[in-house]
């Protein structure tokens, strides 16, 4: 055999470390690694594959997993930071940098190869790619959430949104697959597995129980935060890519699983989600005017349930959090937030707690509900004890009181925001999926349950978590499905999308843009307090944040791997990966008839080679 003459090199000053090439690669020969040199001026040095040329070669040498070992993402010393933060491993270098070049729309089609919502998460993503930012080692993070946002901004016009073009991996010819695939819950898991599977050639069907589809995305995070109309621009691009949604249909109730299988479908994604809040077990919890805070905001974000009377919210997370804006701008007299957590320890964000500091909320840390107090069936008060301690040595939650200090709060409404939890109902009845505890059990490489049909993701599976946590299982969940339904191997040879961030406090960075950085601003025009007021970035100012990125990205070719097949030069969009004929020799051909007198040379050279350097190693 022979090797190609030619070899993809990496040209690092236009390469952005988006993953495309490593993605498509067949032989493995491409993984991403960094740009930037280690803090002593020297560069990386990445593992190659060993040559047979020196080497005698038996099944010691042989990878009988090479199949998975091809998909690996990432060399062990990492990649780009923003990358590998991003539960969905957005190609966030490669969108700073289209952005920077003014390619707004190709920005928004690379963000969508991961990520079907971006205008969704401009809004309301927790930035996780932000804190890993390896900017922020010298000065400040850039503002990633802001370019995307501006970037999104292109989805929210039918004119300039961007619709995927329907890709069928398949060779015959044909405008989509027959099989019938059913989503069941329209929040962001079920829909972004929806829209890939439509991306991919099927036409599968959403059933949502509520009145409109989106989840809590729709019915959790207040339209101040995230405005419905940007969520339903979003949703249309799916719908338009062959997404059928039907809702005020709840799947176990109005039809069951085994009436769908009967009707055709061959595959489902359960997606619920935890739709229901939990209440603690205190005397009168059952009052009138006690809540849970997802309740409250689904009722909040129905136009419903304005109230001017004195609010207490427990809890200290997110959610409590925007119970209590949500409350404060529904007109509420006092709003009072208690929560077990000192403010340094609460599961909010420290720019969550100061916005409600904004809005009149005022917060309590270091305190635990004891009972509702109640007067005719209402709730008049609610009793605190101090918490001591919320963790015990081992970081379990094992919360410690005194119950001897104590504080009573009038208050006409409490909403606990202290837990989430699927609700099930009769959605499994007859279907022989397994549970631990609460939590439906999954092959957690492709989310696959005890039932071979029946799959499951997002916070069904792992809880309450964040939008983009839910967006990023909803895709693999998608790929899964459709290795289901057409009789593929379920795990072999797929991506498993694991990327490992460099190590930012081993750089050298000796030149750099300086610029500050450039954030948004807040719209003074906007008056209603339940619309969106963050003003997005201008063209000006995207031009000078996009600058500030250090591109610490890039992607790392083994010479010895590569086979020259020049796959990975079709899928950059940055012209940073081409051939070069490297190996002029191996273009030489040789008939069938001759090919002894080709092989014997090589076979003796070998043997030489092999010999003189066993002699070296001795």
């Amino acid at each position: 055999m022979s090797r190609s003459a030619y070899v993809a090199h990496v040209e690092k000053d236009k390469c952005v470390a988006c993953g495309r090439c490593v993605e498509y690669c067949p032989a493995g020969a491409v993984r991403l690694g960094q740009k930037l040199c280690k803090k002593d001026g020297t560069e990386v040095q990445y593992p190659k594959q060993e040559l047979p040329d020196a080497v005698k070669w038996g099944p010691e040498k042989y990878d009988f997993n090479y199949r998975d070992n091809n998909r690996i993402n990432t060399h062990e010393t990492g990649t780009a930071p923003c990358k590998s933060a991003c539960p969905a491993h957005i190609a966030v270098q490669g969108y700073i940098k289209m952005a920077s070049q003014g390619r707004y729309k190709d920005a928004l089609a690379l963000i969508k190869k991961q990520n079907p919502f971006p205008a969704v998460c401009g809004a309301v993503c927790n930035r996780r790619c932000e804190d890993a930012c390896t900017r922020g080692k010298i000065d400040e993070a850039l503002s990633i959430d802001a370019i995307k946002r501006f970037i999104a901004k292109q989805d929210l016009n039918a004119d300039t949104r961007y619709i995927p073009p329907v890709v069928i991996p398949a060779s015959i010819h044909m405008d989509h697959f027959d099989e019938k695939i059913a989503i069941i819950g329209g929040g962001p898991a079920g829909l972004t597995a929806a829209f890939y599977l439509a991306q991919t050639g099927y036409r599968p069907t959403v059933f949502e129980k509520n009145e409109h589809p989106g989840g809590m995305l729709r019915y959790g995070i207040p339209s101040y935060k995230l405005e419905k109309d940007v969520l339903d621009a979003e949703i249309d691009v799916a719908k338009e890519m062959g997404v059928e949604i039907k809702t005020g249909i709840e799947v176990g109730k109005d039809v069951t699983i085994q009436q769908l299988r009967e009707q055709g479908y061959q595959a489902f994604y359960i997606a619920i989600g935890c739709s229901a809040g939990s209440l603690p077990d205190i005397k009168n919890i059952n009052s009138q005017g006690v809540m849970t805070a997802i309740d409250y905001l689904h009722e909040s974000n129905c136009g419903n349930i304005p109230f001017d009377g004195k609010v207490v919210v427990v809890g200290g997370g997110n959610v409590a959090i925007d119970a209590s804006r949500v409350s404060s701008r529904n007109k509420a007299s006092q709003v009072q937030q208690f929560c077990l957590e000192q403010e340094v320890d609460m599961p909010a964000s420290n720019e969550e707690i100061a916005e409600a500091r904004e809005d009149g909320v005022t917060i309590h840390c270091g305190w635990g509900p004891q009972e509702i107090i109640e007067t005719n069936g209402k709730v008049s008060a609610i009793v605190f004890k101090k918490c001591v301690s919320v963790f015990n040595d081992e970081g379990k939650f094992a919360p410690v009181y005194d119950e001897n200090t104590t504080v009573t709060v009038d208050c006409e409404r409490v909403i606990f925001a202290i837990g989430q939890r699927s609700v099930w109902g009769d959605l499994l009845k007859g279907e022989d999926v397994k549970f631990n505890g609460p939590a439906i059990e999954l092959n957690k490489v492709t989310f696959q349950s005890s039932v071979e049909d029946i799959f499951a993701g997002g916070d069904v599976y792992t809880g309450p978590k964040f939008a983009i946590d839910a967006i990023a299982q909803g895709k693999i969940a998608a790929e899964s499905l459709h290795r289901y339904v057409h009789h593929g191997h379920m795990e072999t040879g797929r991506n498993r999308w694991e990327f490992k961030p460099l190590d930012t406090d081993d750089i050298l960075v000796e030149s750099y843009d300086r610029g500050p950085k450039q954030v948004e601003g807040i719209n003074s025009k906007v008056t209603d307090k339940f619309k969106d007021n963050v003003l997005a970035l201008t063209e000006e100012q995207i031009k000078k944040e996009t600058s500030r990125c250090l591109g610490c990205g890039a992607t790392i070719v083994d010479a010895n791997k590569c086979i020259g097949c020049g796959i990975c030069t079709t899928k950059c969009d940055f012209d940073a990966i081409k051939l070069h004929r490297d190996h002029p020799e191996c273009s030489t051909m040789t008939v069938a008839e001759d090919k002894f007198k080709a092989i014997i040379p090589y076979q003796l050279k070998r043997v030489k080679n092999i010999i003189l350097k066993k002699k070296v190693e001795h």
